[in-house]
Formats: structure tokens, C-alpha cells, sequence
């Protein structure tokens, strides 16, 4: 499941701007998308992953990512970064 993966990765960024920044550096391997995040959230990333053919996961909300990430609140975007 990739919420597993998502919290067993050593490195990965949370958000929006941050996942923005790795997918322009070429850094992000994967990235995972909550379902009920907002579509101007959502949107820039889902561009610049169809643009860097990184492949998109889906997390069935915002509160499981975050959960997975290992923060109180929920998560709308999160990449799991090249090892």
C-alpha cells in the first residue's frame, strides 16, 4: 500500500511548494496525491508529474497522508524522493 511506503521513506517532501521544487530538480520518484484535496492544489502537480513522467499515486484522504507522514494534519501532496 503506498501509504506504507510513504511512511517507511527515509526522504520525502510534504505539500505543495516543496513537491513543485522536487519535481523541477528532477529529485521526486513518486508522488502520492490525497483524493479530497482541493483541485488548485492538486492541479500544478498533477501537470508537472504528467510533464516529468512521474507516476501519480492516490491516498484516500488528506488526514492518512499526513498521518503517514508522520504530522498532525492532513496532507495534500507528498513526494518520496531518488534514494
Amino acid at each position: 500500500m503506498i501509504l506504507d511506503e510513504v511512511s517507511q521513506a527515509s526522504r520525502k517532501v510534504v505539500g505543495q511548494k516543496q513537491t513543485l521544487r522536487v519535481l523541477k530538480n528532477g529529485e521526486a520518484k513518486k508522488v502520492i496525491v490525497a483524493e479530497n484535496a482541493e483541485n488548485k492544489v492538486k492541479e500544478p502537480v498533477l501537470q508537472a508529474c504528467l510533464s516529468k513522467g512521474i507516476k501519480v499515486y492516490t491516498a484516500e484522504d488528506m488526514a492518512a497522508l499526513g498521518k503517514a507522514c508522520g504530522i498532525k494534519v492532513g496532507a495534500s501532496v507528498v513526494a518520496i524522493l531518488e534514494e
